[in-house]
């Protein structure tokens, strides 16, 4: 049974991200979420409790309380980290380990173990030079990139860039 710590990114294909982590609980996974701020614009986090998630988590701090969970007890507890969505956003800060969230906080406090990350935007910003420089960096410095497919775009045209499909996602992590 598999620890898998979850990072959610604010993109339109964070529903996808509720049916990856049925999927893994379904798995016999055990899974907990960390979302980025701008991830609570399109689910909540009651969405992925309720399909098995173990806690679901956004904040380092409730009410000036610091949470139970912190970035570095999540971590100590996962056995690997995907990162489904993830945008564009979300994988510069992950390059530049600039930690202003308790997802990116999680990215640069999990150490040795293995990261997935899953973009999913538009094709022309996933095509842009710094995006591919940063996906770049970090696929050098030994994060397995699960590419975009093709497919639909959220603006109604097609092109790389709509996050791969989940059962996928669950293959490549579960059995790499």
């Amino acid at each position: 049974m598999k620890n898998i710590l979850l990072g959610v990114s604010g993109s339109v294909a964070v529903y996808k991200a509720v049916e990856l982590t049925r999927l893994f609980y379904k798995e016999s996974c055990r899974v907990k979420v960390v979302m980025s701020p701008s991830a609570l614009n399109f689910v909540s986090p009651l969405q992925f409790l309720s399909v098995g998630a173990q806690s679901c988590l956004s904040e380092f701090f409730n009410n000036g309380r610091s949470l139970g969970e912190t970035h570095i007890s999540l971590t100590d507890w996962a056995d690997l980290f995907v990162v489904a969505p993830a945008t564009a956003g979300s994988i510069a800060k992950m390059n530049l380990g600039l930690a202003d969230n308790l997802l990116i906080a999680c990215f640069l406090a999990i150490g040795e173990k293995p990261v997935f990350i899953v973009p999913a935007m538009n094709s022309r910003m996933w095509k842009s030079f710094p995006v591919q420089d940063n996906i770049t960096a970090l696929r050098d410095r030994g994060i397995e990139i699960i590419p975009p497919r093709e497919g639909m775009l959220a603006d109604g045209t097609t092109g790389k860039g709509p996050m791969e499909n989940i059962e996928k996602i669950a293959r490549l992590v579960l059995n790499p």
